[in-house]
């Protein structure tokens, strides 16, 4: 029945983190014993003070539909975050709440791509951004970067890939899945390219931005030239251990925060109640509640680095923020272990999947052909465990 499907959804890829995870899955419902560094989530548990929040919410009766933009006391709430951890001075009326940062992202591109438009990845990138981009008949055009510039691009490079087309850029800083953080003498360098074109509008993703070991996050909006023409996108998933929450948010101006409230009115609505409430409270309370996940992320990067460090062929660089690591491993590629050649980085990580029962990801689908991308979200036995596994595949 596959052909009375639609053009649009057979040309949508399938998010490689999710496939990954449902092999994994497959494996351990086998009696495989699968260490999963794959997915993006943290594995604390959501803080008891968020917690409690919620349950009060509970108590006090918050079972209605929401605003399809958010409760005017989260949208308060965030735009306090706003000022206070990113100097952005937004007004209520640009933001919109959304259920979780990915379908934020997906309201902007839906509100702003038209079918032809096109799309500057600088790779590696979250693999749904070029999904997101295809959904919207768009084109999606990447902007190469390696392990030896940190996994970040040039200004050189920005304008040497934009087109009388190219409508928008995405930024994502801490990077998913490099971990690498663009500082503000580098924002600003990208932002005097992008002067130059007032077509191009920004997203940038800063889900990550508290998950940092001693790199400032900084806010690309907080460039003057560039805050009219910039999208924030953030949420509670990462640094709050909230992923099933679902609650993500933007500050934009607010003819494209009316576009994005108008486009979810027909598809989710407002997001849920009760995981509203308890962001009021997570956005509201200091981000120091939640160091003490940041500092446990620290000592895991630093373990896993040393750990890698000493196998045969990984490069990797030092990630400042978020809980991945993004290795190139195309030293083993040609190379043949235990009878299975290693052409890819996709072969090279179903190969640790299957040989050393540890599910990582591919970069292929980040934009990188030449790198998988591990997770440290994991404890430090587990980590320990994954790499002695891995160390002893490789050999």
């Amino acid at each position: 029945m596959n052909h009375h499907l639609s053009d649009r959804i057979k040309s949508l890829p399938t998010s490689a983190t999710l496939a990954m995870a449902a092999k994994a899955r497959e494996l351990r419902q086998q009696g495989v014993d699968i260490i999963g560094l794959s997915l993006g989530e943290p594995d604390f548990n959501t803080p008891d003070f968020i917690k409690e929040a919620a349950i009060q919410a509970i108590n006090d009766n918050y079972s209605s539909y929401t605003p399809v933009d958010g409760y005017g006391e989260l949208k308060d709430a965030i735009c306090l975050k706003f000022k206070r951890d990113n100097g952005l001075d937004y007004k209520p009326s640009q933001v919109v709440v959304s259920t979780g940062a990915k379908q934020s992202i997906a309201n902007v591109c839906q509100v702003l791509l038209n079918p032809g438009d096109e799309v500057l990845l600088p790779a590696p990138y979250w693999v749904s951004y070029s999904a997101l981009a295809i959904l919207c008949e768009a084109s999606f055009k990447e902007i190469p970067s390696t392990i030896e510039t940190d996994f970040k691009i040039t200004p050189q490079q920005l304008e040497a890939a934009i087109t009388p087309k190219t409508k928008m850029v995405f930024f994502n800083s801490p990077n998913n899945p490099s971990g690498s953080i663009y500082s503000e003498s580098e924002y600003r360098a990208l932002a005097e390219v992008l002067e130059k074109h007032p077509q191009i509008f920004v997203l940038s993703d800063e889900i990550y931005e508290h998950i940092s070991y001693g790199t400032k996050n900084f806010s690309f909006a907080a460039i003057p030239s560039m805050y009219d023409r910039t999208i924030t996108v953030n949420g509670v998933a990462k640094a709050f251990a909230m992923t099933g929450w679902r609650i993500g948010y933007i500050g934009a101006p607010e003819w494209i925060a009316k576009a994005c409230t108008k486009m979810q009115g027909q598809i989710t609505s407002g997001a849920n109640s009760i995981a509203q409430r308890a962001v009021i409270t997570a956005l509201t309370e200091s981000p120091s509640r939640v160091q003490y996940m940041v500092d446990q992320f620290k000592t895991r990067r630093d373990l896993i680095l040393s750990l890698l460090n000493d196998i045969q062929g990984i490069k990797t660089n030092i990630p400042e923020g978020a809980f991945y690591v993004f290795p190139d491993v195309s030293y083993y590629f040609g190379k043949t272990l235990k009878g299975k050649t290693i052409n890819s980085a996709a072969d090279f990580s179903l190969y640790l999947l299957e040989e050393a029962h540890v599910a990582t990801v591919s970069g292929e689908d980040f934009g990188d052909d030449n790198c998988i991308r591990i997770s440290y979200a994991a404890s430090q036995e587990q980590i320990i465990e994954a790499l002695r596994r891995i160390k002893e595949a490789l050999n």
